[in-house]
């Protein structure tokens, strides 16, 4: 494999998607970017830069949510987006059995298992995000149409509107 910063799983994925021009600029932290807040400030960009994969059970099954790490899921947008009875956040242990990563590690794609992937369309809005390479310490740029089409994320309006 690779001596990336990147977890072994999802540099492989990044391989199996022809995305290894993206292997080298993954950046590796001593302290965790496990949140937003602490992602940014690594890397010295916007929280609203950073891509949060949030991981959702939708009537059971999971879903995942890409959302600006400025913004929150507003769940019951997700839960009408999906035509959903009830959606609430997944457990961890349901999270890692998914994505096969840890939550603050879970990249926007490379996953265990397929899922339904929502994007949120406010990440539209940067030149570059940033997202989780599979670790808790590890980061990497992508744009951010390179990433909901990898991802094979629907483009929707999931972000919690503020008063």
């Amino acid at each position: 494999m690779t001596t990336t910063g990147a977890h072994p799983r999802f540099a492989q994925a990044l391989s199996e998607l022809g995305l290894d021009e993206l292997t080298p600029r993954v950046r590796r932290f001593p302290d965790a970017t496990r949140t937003a807040a602490e992602a940014a400030a690594a890397i010295g960009c916007e929280p609203a830069e950073i891509c949060k994969s949030l991981i959702f059970a939708a009537d059971g099954a999971p879903v995942l949510v890409l959302m600006d790490g400025a913004s929150r899921v507003d769940v019951e947008r997700v839960r009408r987006e999906l035509g959903a009875q009830r959606v609430t956040r997944a457990a961890a242990d349901v999270v890692r059995e998914t994505t096969g990563y840890a939550i603050g590690g879970v990249p926007p794609f490379g996953h265990r298992t397929r899922t339904r992937v929502l994007a949120d369309r406010g990440l539209l809005a940067h030149g570059v995000v940033w997202a989780a390479a599979g670790d808790p310490h590890a980061v990497f740029p992508i744009a951010p149409d390179a990433l909901v089409h990898h991802a094979g994320a629907a483009l929707v309006d999931v972000r919690e509107r503020t008063a």
